[in-house]
């Protein structure tokens, strides 16, 4: 049709010079409306485009979003590209201190299901630490890792053990074992593994810590500690050894009140006043024997003796020795404690939200049998030169005579 038209309008401009314009403005017109025509008819092959706002993908039939010559299309070119959605992580307030529990524990529970229970209900109460206090693996988990203890309270039976677990627990660097794990004594044989599933989770920056107060006097336990790690950091809670053995036969005659006297378990014969020291409520307050194993796999200065008598009258002092020797900062400080007129012994102040103190429980604080004066004197009279090797030993007179 166009080949004909202009095949016309040539034959038409001999005839005459206005028939020559009128012509050649129509072929113009023509040409014109051809290529508006070939544009249109182009532009209508662009396939649609969706963006989806949110992920930042193309969609929908932008999978023919290329043209045919390979070049990118130009409506993508000049939208502007979506982000992506950022994480941002909140900050948290840290808590500055970490209280153990709102519970009593002046109950009558068992001591080990009381200790546990009490660590359980502090995980869920304890703070939260800003993201530049863990890694991001754990942060994400909001559950740390176990490890195993990097500070271990070894002894001693009856010395004050368990206050002072209870009181460091405060402190929120420190997470420890609620029951005494037995590992290093009784459990060696279920393996490391075995012994760090016991561990509560940590964040980094925290220590692990567990109390086994027979460890001290189990021969083979500064070994094995020592093949785990000997960076371990020993924390020994020592007492005057004839009040100590006194406490230990109390513990004792609570569960079994048909057991013999104090005073015929004392002796092997009352008659010549030979000490039985094959009994353990002696044997263990022979703290120099019982050290100087220690000492074949520790040096002294990884070894911190905390005196069970100012754990009583003077427990953030002693506090402030065990969190200066573990690297801590001193947060459990004098107003953290009361004295307990009636159990005789300090207790934490109330957790915020809890009307009631936290007190160790019945089973502590147990008034002494009566003794007979010459039976003390005694005791006293052989304990006094393990006494003074124990001083010597450890540069310090715990006053014990």
């Amino acid at each position: 049709m166009e080949y004909s038209l202009v095949c016309h309008s040539l034959n038409a401009l001999r005839s005459s010079p206005v028939k020559k314009r009128l012509l050649l403005l129509s072929i113009m017109f023509l040409i014109w409306v051809y290529m508006l025509y070939s544009c249109v008819g182009s532009c209508s092959t662009v396939p649609s485009l969706v963006v989806d706002t949110y992920r930042g993908k193309e969609t929908g039939s932008a999978v023919a979003k290329r043209t045919e010559s390979g070049r990118t299309d130009l409506v993508s070119k000049l939208l502007p590209k979506p982000q992506p959605w950022e994480d941002i992580e909140g900050d948290y307030e840290e808590s500055s201190i970490r209280l153990g529990a709102s519970r009593d524990l002046l109950n009558e529970e068992p001591e080990a299901d009381r200790a546990e229970d009490w660590d359980e209900m502090r995980a869920e109460q304890g703070r939260v630490p800003g993201p530049s206090a863990m890694s991001m693996s754990s942060f994400s988990n909001g559950s740390g890792s176990k490890k195993l203890p990097q500070a271990i309270i070894i002894g001693v039976k009856k010395g004050g053990t368990r206050a002072l677990l209870e009181f460091l627990r405060v402190h929120p660097d420190i997470r420890a074992v609620g029951a005494e794990p037995h590992f290093f004594d009784r459990n060696y044989e279920n393996g490391l593994e075995w012994y760090r599933e016991l561990m509560p989770k940590t964040l980094e920056g925290q220590i692990t810590m567990e109390k086994t107060p027979s460890y001290f006097v189990t021969r083979e336990a500064p070994a094995r500690i020592a093949a785990m790690s000997r960076d371990t950091k020993l924390i020994v809670v020592v007492r005057d050894p004839v009040t100590r053995a006194i406490s230990d036969y109390t513990q004792t005659l609570s569960k079994k009140p048909d057991i013999p006297s104090f005073e015929s378990l004392t002796f092997k014969n009352r008659t010549t006043g030979l000490i039985d020291t094959s009994w353990s409520a002696i044997q263990i307050g022979i703290y120099a024997k019982h050290l100087d194993n220690w000492l074949q796999f520790f040096p002294m200065r990884q070894i911190l003796f905390v005196s069970g008598e100012r754990l009583i009258s003077d427990p953030a002092g002693e506090l402030g020795r065990v969190q200066d020797f573990l690297g801590l900062k001193r947060i459990i400080t004098d107003k953290h404690f009361y004295f307990n007129q009636t159990k005789g012994f300090p207790c934490l102040k109330k957790a915020e939200g809890s009307s009631k103190p936290h007190c160790l429980g019945k089973t502590k604080g147990r008034t002494h049998p009566n003794i007979d004066p010459e039976v003390v004197q005694r005791l006293r009279d052989f304990y006094r030169p393990f006494n003074m090797k124990f001083y010597q030993m450890t540069g310090h007179d715990f006053g014990w005579d």
